[in-house]
C-alpha cells in the first residue's frame, strides 16, 4: 500500500477504538499494540532509547528475525519530533521492513545519492505525517481560515507536532502555491515546496546551490512574536521567473530551541489558472536541504 493509505488504514482502526477525540495520536502505544494485532509472529516489542547523536531514529530486527525494536535518540529537545520519529519508523516497519532488517535513520538520508534511500525515507515521512496529522482532520482545522501562527499553532497542539511539521502540512492541503522555508544568517537553510508551486518551477535547490534571503524579504528581519510577521514582496525578488507584477505574500516565525534557531517562512504565491492536481500528486511534494520537523 502507499503511505497514505497505510496511514489512512492505521488512523480507521484508532478511530473506531477512541473515537473523534483522539489526538494527539499516543504513538508509542499504538506502535506496540497493533505491530502485535496485525503482525503477531513479527511485532516491534520495545522503544528504547539510544543516546547516540549520529542518528534520531532506527528500526532493527532481532537476530532471531521473532521481533522488531525502535531506537530512539532522546536527546532531541523537541517532543514534537520525538514523535515524529517514532512514527517515521513505524512507517519502515509497514512498508518497508521485507526490504532489509536495519533502517537507520539520519538527517542526511533524505539527500544520499542512493535514490532508493532517499525514496523509502521520503515514503516513511509521508506515513508519519498523515498518521499523527490525518488529512480529513487537518482540514476541518483550517478549513476558511487564513494563515497565521495561532492557526498553526492549534495544529501544532492538536497533533502534538512541532510547529513546523504543522507549517509543511498546511503546505499540502492550502490551494495555490506555497513554499516552507528555514532561513538562517540570512540564507536558506532548506525549503520544501508544494506541488503546484514545484510545477510551476516555484522552488529552490537548496541541495545544489547557496541561496540568499532577497534583501527586503521580511525574513531577514524577522523578530521573535507572538503573533508572527506577515508582508508582502514582489515575487521576483524570491523568484526571477515570476512576472515582475506578482507579489508573493510571506509569514515569518522565528523557531527557538536548545541547539537550534531559525526562522520559519511561509511563502504564498498566486495560484496558476487551469492547474489541477489529484490528492496523490501532492505526495510527491519535493523535499529540499535537511529538512527538520522541529
Amino acid at each position: 500500500m502507499s503511505p497514505k493509505a497505510e496511514a489512512i488504514r492505521i488512523s480507521k482502526v484508532l478511530y473506531a477504538v477512541l473515537g473523534e477525540d483522539r489526538f494527539p495520536v499516543d504513538v508509542r502505544s499504538a506502535v506496540i499494540e497493533l505491530s502485535a494485532q496485525m503482525y503477531p509472529n513479527e511485532p516491534i516489542k520495545d522503544i528504547k532509547p539510544v543516546p547516540l547523536d549520529s542518528f534520531e531514529g532506527m528500526l532493527a530486527k532481532s537476530p532471531k528475525g521473532d521481533k522488531w525494536i525502535i531506537g530512539l535518540n532522546e536527546n532531541m529537545d523537541s517532543l514534537g519530533r520525538i514523535r515524529f520519529t517514532i512514527a517515521h519508523e513505524f512507517g519502515h516497519y509497514l512498508l518497508h521492513r521485507q526490504r532489509q532488517d536495519n533502517f537507520n535513520c539520519t538527517h542526511e538520508d533524505m539527500h544520499t545519492w542512493d535514490s532508493q534511500v532517499r525514496a523509502i525515507e521520503a515514503e516513511a515521512d509521508t506515513f508519519a505525517s498523515y498518521l499523527l496529522m490525518p488529512f480529513d482532520d487537518y482540514r476541518k482545522q483550517i478549513d476558511g481560515q487564513k494563515l497565521s501562527i495561532d492557526l498553526l499553532r492549534h495544529c501544532a497542539d492538536r497533533y502534538g507536532v512541532s510547529l513546523t511539521a504543522a507549517a509543511l502540512k498546511w503546505r499540502e492541503i492550502a490551494p495555490g502555491r506555497v513554499i516552507v522555508v528555514a532561513a538562517k544568517d540570512g540564507f536558506l537553510d532548506w525549503s520544501c515546496s508544494n506541488e503546484r508551486a514545484f510545477r510551476s518551477g516555484a522552488f529552490f535547490a537548496t541541495t545544489k546551490q547557496t541561496i540568499e534571503v532577497p534583501a527586503k524579504s521580511l525574513l531577514n528581519n524577522a523578530i521573535r512574536s507572538p503573533n508572527g510577521q506577515t508582508g508582502t514582496i514582489q515575487a521576483s525578488h524570491w523568484l526571477a521567473r515570476e512576472h515582475p507584477d506578482v507579489d508573493l505574500e510571506e509569514h515569518a516565525f522565528v523557531i527557538e530551541g536548545k541547539d537550534y534557531s531559525y526562522t520559519l517562512g511561509v511563502l504564498v504565491l498566486p495560484d496558476l489558472a487551469n492547474r489541477s492536481l489529484d490528492d496523490e500528486d501532492e505526495l510527491l511534494s519535493p523535499l529540499n536541504g535537511q529538512i527538520s520537523f522541529r
